[in-house]
């Protein structure tokens, strides 16, 4: 029970000690802001952030899990996006009334996250040769079913909630994105299955003798990830009033920056989700900054690279000098 808590403790302090790095970085980031273009700090760009935020985080929530869960990654999240995106379009154009389009994207995501999570646990695939297929996969459906164009019609009223405010804060981050992560934190904290995701990333084998359920374990993360993609699918379907098939692009490697970035462990069993969501904060912050500086779309996916090269730099010396 002691080691228990002791774990736990660790877990909370080391996410601590991740937000205040994040958060000094995220200072330092606008003060520059402030004394070179102050034009751009206002409330809109605040509302932009955490509107591209509240993709970024659900994605990254279940990249986290599969990180945690030593699974390594997940490489077929922007896939999964786009194509559920694209399932749920296709409902509505087949007549489906519009309330049930988060029922269908959620359940598109979470279905082809199980498909990977069976592939995985069944033929026993490299998650990570596994998932890249699988991205190729649901990203070359996603253009297939549309050759490359939009799917209009979502309705006006979902709109106005997909782009609606509680003053400077979107109504899908507070609807969606602080519930989930909260879930998520109470999950891995204060549950049986958040201590055997843990334990399943720190040892596989000590997880298998102890009497954990890993292939089970291991297909329920694959399949919440996927089911996150969905509601991803959703928020962009809300806010952008269509579907498109790219708008998954580059989502797998800013998701795994931010858990990276966020004090997650690339080998599994160790890290907390609050530096996950700060991370992600931190990202979009950046990309919206050079975007509004005029910046061409190259900088910022390389800087989305280098910002992953120095986070995993990070975490192979902490776990030398661990």
């Amino acid at each position: 029970m002691s080691v228990g808590l002791s774990t736990e403790r660790l877990h909370g302090l080391r996410s601590h000690l991740v937000i205040l790095m994040l958060a000094a970085l995220w200072v330092l980031l606008l003060a520059g802001v402030a004394l070179t273009q102050p034009w751009i700090l206002s409330g809109y760009t605040v509302t932009s952030v955490l509107q591209f935020t509240t993709l970024l985080a659900l994605v990254s929530l279940g990249q986290g899990l599969v990180v945690i869960g030593g699974s390594g990654v997940d490489l077929s999240v922007g896939g999964n996006v786009s194509l559920s995106a694209i399932l749920g379009g296709l409902a509505l154009q087949a007549g489906w009334p519009a309330w049930t389009l988060p029922l269908v994207c959620t359940a598109s995501g979470l279905l082809l996250g199980a498909f990977n999570g069976l592939l995985v646990t069944r033929l026993r695939i490299t998650p990570l040769i596994l998932t890249l297929g699988s991205f190729y996969l649901f990203s070359g459906l996603a253009l297939a079913l549309t050759n490359g164009g939009t799917i209009p019609g979502v309705p006006a009223w979902l709109t106005g909630w997909g782009r609606g405010t509680w003053g400077v804060i979107p109504a899908p981050f507070l609807v969606l994105v602080v519930p989930a992560f909260a879930l998520g934190i109470l999950v891995l904290w204060q549950t049986s299955w958040g201590r055997w995701i843990y334990a399943m990333g720190a040892s596989e084998r000590a997880a298998h003798l102890s009497g954990i359920p890993v292939d089970r374990l291991r297909m329920a993360i694959f399949s919440v990830t996927g089911a996150l993609c969905g509601l991803a699918a959703f928020v962009s379907l809300a806010w952008l009033g269509s579907a498109r098939p790219n708008i998954g692009l580059n989502l797998e490697l800013e998701a795994l920056t931010a858990a990276m970035l966020g004090g997650l462990a690339i080998a599994g069993g160790r890290g907390a989700m609050p530096g996950v969501l700060a991370a992600a904060l931190l990202i979009v912050t950046l990309k919206t900054v050079m975007l509004q500086a005029g910046l061409d779309t190259v900088w910022q996916v390389g800087t989305i690279g280098l910002l992953l090269i120095a986070a995993l730099f990070v975490d192979r010396y902490a776990l030398h000098k661990g």
